[in-house]
């Protein structure tokens, strides 16, 4: 494992996974929305964010996090192995309410208040983007990926490291 995607629904804990994945492994970290936001809430042209992408890709080892999912076949052509959270709406919206007023290493600012439209687009996630993804990653079968369906079975995961099973 030298080159992982974690994905899933806004609000399903990929930077902590992949925070936690990365203390286990120690391969840095990429998060996406740093690559597309800026400090202000605008957004880079997505020209830049495939060229700023690119050179992330080009790199020997790294964990991506986040969708973008005009960008996934991308990123699954150049990793090894994938991680997709595919946790209950609920879970996913309560962890955006949980992050309002933290300051995030993967994002340019600080969320000062829950947005209604982006709420929407959660609630919508498993319906509408997460089959899309599933095919998009069945395109894959030399990527090994790894699916789960509620926070204790990722953490029980990098948990393994600690029983002397190796996680890499």
């Amino acid at each position: 494992m030298k080159r992982v995607l974690v994905l899933g629904s806004p609000g399903s804990g990929k930077s902590t996974f992949s925070r936690k994945l990365h203390a286990k492994t120690g391969l840095s970290i990429c998060y996406l929305d740093q690559l597309f936001w800026n400090k202000d809430k605008t957004t880079v042209s997505r020209e830049m964010f495939k060229q700023r992408l690119s050179d992330v890709l080009n790199k020997d080892s790294w964990i991506i996090d986040g969708n973008y999912s005009f960008t996934l076949e991308e990123r699954l052509r150049h990793c090894d192995t994938a991680f997709l959270l595919d946790y209950p709406t609920e879970v996913c919206l309560n962890g955006i309410r949980h992050r309002i007023g933290n300051k995030r290493p993967d994002m340019p600012w600080i969320e000062e208040e829950v947005n209604p439209e982006f709420m929407k687009y959660i609630r919508t996630f498993r319906e509408q983007k997460l089959p899309q993804e599933m095919q998009i990653l069945a395109k894959f079968p030399n990527v090994k990926i790894f699916v789960f369906k509620n926070r204790a079975e990722s953490q029980r995961y990098l948990d393994m490291e600690n029983k002397n099973e190796k996680i890499y």
